[in-house]
């Protein structure tokens, strides 16, 4: 690790939903910047060939007709830009990516060209989704493979309730803000204090349990309360410590009485035998 500062990227979780963008290509490399726009719900419009079509783009041509346009066709000049909120190249030609590059920075239209680094105003990265849950792992244009070997690095450390845990954490959050209403002030500073304990005593795990009941009854126990934060124990979420954990305690136990019993009893047996 370093604490050098400059020569990386800002990254930032870019909201497209509803905007159009722009991807010239169609073979691999393009059906991954389709799958990758995709999840930000915008209108894609796909400028290729029929014949150079890899079979992933094809498939989500045709199967997501509500988000994609296509034109059997290559890229016919600065008109297709037109109403544009991003720009994507995805070509063996990089002269042709250079000139698209070009059109789109006098338009101020933001644009990434596909394994030409240096001309691309943001890059793509690996990436971790789990519902709400985005995680973007990027080299700064130097070794795409690297960045994927460390998502599944990070991949092995992920329980898969993340996601889960998050969708609960915002329902419980638009929950208090009905209740404790206002933006700012000392409202705001006491949900975020409130909320930011909780998620500091609560386990991952524990939000994954919550439905609309606890999280009312965890709000007029907690919240409303003078912000009181409750255990997960009392809602019956984790067990409590003085519970016998392991399932097989009980019948060992069970077995260890009447083994001292029977072990008792035959001692008695013998004392009595002895004293005829």
């Amino acid at each position: 690790m370093t604490d050098d500062i400059g020569g990386g990227s800002l990254l930032v979780a870019w909201q497209l939903k509803e905007k159009r963008i722009l991807i010239v290509g169609g073979g691999e490399i393009a059906s991954q910047r389709i799958q990758s726009t995709l999840v930000a719900d915008p209108y894609i419009t796909v400028l290729a060939p029929q014949s150079g079509l890899h079979p992933r783009t094809r498939h989500f041509i045709e199967t997501r007709d509500d988000r994609i346009t296509y034109h059997d066709r290559t890229f016919q000049g600065a008109g297709e830009l037109e109403g544009m909120a991003m720009a994507l190249t995805a070509l063996d030609d990089n002269d042709l990516s250079r000139e698209i590059v070009g059109m789109c920075r006098e338009r101020r239209i933001p644009v990434n060209a596909a394994d030409i680094p240096d001309l691309c105003d943001f890059y793509f990265g690996a990436q971790i989704r789990d519902g709400p849950l985005q995680i973007m792992i990027s080299t700064n244009g130097n070794g795409p493979r690297m960045a994927s070997l460390i998502k599944s690095r990070l991949q092995k450390g992920l329980s898969g309730q993340e996601g889960n845990a998050i969708v609960k954490v915002g329902q419980l959050r638009n929950k208090l803000k009905e209740r404790a209403p206002g933006v700012g002030g000392d409202v705001g500073r006491q949900r975020m204090k409130w909320m930011t304990t909780l998620c500091n005593q609560w386990e991952m795990e524990d939000f994954t349990a919550l439905d609309d009941i606890t999280m009312d009854k965890l709000l007029s126990e907690g919240w409303d309360q003078g912000g009181r934060v409750p255990s997960p124990v009392d809602f019956g979420i984790r067990p409590r410590k003085d519970t016998i954990a392991n399932p097989y305690s009980i019948p060992l136990l069970h077995s260890a009485v009447a083994f001292a019993a029977g072990v008792l009893a035959t001692t008695l047996l013998f004392l009595y035998r002895g004293k005829k």
